[in-house]
């Protein structure tokens, strides 16, 4: 019997926890890394694989996905997990709500999320787990509920009381499907955080509490509303630079400004503001980080906003908060070089192209909003962030070790003895163009169609099984759902 199941040999190893890169062999048995050192015998092991001298990366850990947000979840939990494992995802969470899109139906989650659970059953090709939005008020009285079905990370969406998914709305009482009696405000939203605080406070959470979190997706509906109205009376901006117009980016700034005030009243101190898009969002939240030390911020950006700009990305990239200008992009990457992000996530939600643009097609504000793009995540970083400064072992920081401390997966985000031997192997001395029909996302577009990019996944492998290889999906599905109750 073999010591080893498989050595990677020729690899040089990426370690979020190293100040260098390392050129060492690395061994795993039974599904987690069993040695990493030089020259391992390669008679003790039943596979051999010669790594070419590709950098081997942590499997990445996707904080930050929509599963089943325009496409039935099974459907997209076996597409769009095949895209995050060719993008060197091992580890993807998704958010999920009741109301419209989703599962399109409201209710309590003790009777939607084993639902849920059901639908993504023995579909993904990489590991998974769940962010859950308390829409309705029965919901925050469900949050230890949540938790002990293995979700103990929630979210706000901040701007969904009065204004729409994709632009203005008449009726977002019916898009929420909540009662006539019951409101999506900023009262909701401090009641959430009390909700969320209590079960945190619950003895029997005691191991977990600091895993227990919220995420907010941080704009002001009444901001958005009256520059959307501005937007289209003057008619003078089109496109992406116009839907950025209509939800400016100090509308962010108020949100997170709003969401620090609450987090403080209500003493939840763990606190995620996602994907933060402009210079005032992220000047806003380092104000906040400085007003309440006590509170422990995360801070999101995702790939799109890294990469792309209103006037680089076709319109297939409108998404909330939009994409901004190449100024902002600029403050982003200057930040995240400074330690202010916490981590880089993707934000994927495949809209195949016959629902994502209206009629006519170019009309923006009749377009829907996200796009996929974790098979971009980890390349498109590399291909960035070395041009910018930012190191091959803080990309695994940002990408793979943070998020999964945070949000409690356990044995995830590294490349160490005893972890997930979850991985992928990157060359970077490569050079290509996006072309969306490259991708294994069902979307069939990009809004990065035609970006170049200088490094490639080529393998990823899940607990020390190969998932994606030669540009496809190798063998079948055996992701598993990520339990994060502690037990």
């Amino acid at each position: 019997m073999s010591t080893y199941d498989l050595i990677i040999k020729n690899c040089i190893v990426v370690r979020p926890d190293s100040d260098s890169t390392e050129r060492l062999d690395v061994a795993v048995k039974d599904g987690k890394f069993a040695a990493i050192e030089q020259d391992l015998d390669v008679s003790l092991a039943a596979k051999v694989v010669d790594a070419g001298g590709k950098h081997l990366f942590p499997g990445v850990v996707d904080a930050h996905q929509h599963w089943g947000i325009y496409n039935e979840l099974s459907e997209d939990t076996d597409s769009e997990s095949r895209a995050s494992a060719q993008g060197g995802v091992t580890s993807g969470i998704t958010y999920i709500r009741t109301g419209a899109y989703y599962m399109n139906k409201s209710g309590p989650y003790r009777e939607i999320f084993p639902q849920i659970l059901a639908a993504a059953e023995g579909r993904a090709f990489i590991d998974y787990g769940f962010h859950v939005a308390p829409i309705l008020k029965e919901h925050i009285d469900e949050i230890s509920d949540l938790i002990d079905m293995g979700v103990p990370s929630f979210k706000i969406f901040m701007f969904y009381g009065i204004h729409g998914l994709h632009g203005n709305s008449n009726d977002q009482g019916k898009f929420l499907m909540i009662p006539e009696d019951e409101s999506y405000d900023f009262a909701h939203f401090e009641f959430v955080m009390r909700g969320i605080e209590q079960a945190r406070r619950d003895p029997k959470y005691a191991k977990i509490k600091d895993q227990i979190s919220l995420s907010l997706h941080c704009e002001t509906a009444e901001i958005m509303r009256a520059y959307t109205k501005l937007v289209e009376a003057e008619g003078t901006l089109t496109g992406l630079e116009a839907y950025s117009a209509s939800r400016p980016p100090h509308s962010e700034g108020l949100a997170i400004t709003i969401a620090s005030y609450l987090a403080y009243e209500t003493e939840l101190p763990n606190i995620n503001l996602l994907h933060l898009t402009s210079r005032k969002a992220i000047e806003a939240a380092m104000m906040m980080q400085a007003t309440f030390p006590h509170i422990n911020f995360r801070r999101e950006v995702t790939v799109g906003h890294l990469l792309a700009d209103f006037t680089t990305a076709n319109l297939g990239g409108k998404v909330n908060p939009p994409l901004r200008s190449r100024e902002d992009v600029d403050a982003l990457w200057d930040h995240l070089l400074a330690g202010h992000f916490s981590w880089v996530t993707s934000d994927h939600a495949c809209c195949k192209d016959e629902t994502k643009f209206g009629d006519p097609r170019d009309d923006v504000f009749l377009a829907k909003s996200g796009f996929g793009g974790a098979e971009y995540l980890l390349a498109g970083l590399i291909s960035e962030g070395r041009k910018r400064g930012l190191s091959y072992n803080s990309i695994a920081q940002l990408v793979s070790k943070n998020p999964a401390e945070r949000f409690g997966l356990a044995g995830k985000g590294n490349v160490a003895v005893g972890f997930d031997a979850d991985f992928c192997l990157v060359d970077d001395t490569t050079t290509y163009t996006v072309r969306a029909e490259d991708s294994l996302s069902s979307q069939g577009h990009t809004p990065f169609e035609g970006f170049e990019l200088t490094a490639k996944v080529t393998d990823t492998y899940l607990r020390g099984s190969g998932v994606f290889a030669d540009g496809e999906i190798v063998g079948a599905p055996r992701g598993r759902f990520l339990n994060r109750s502690g037990e």
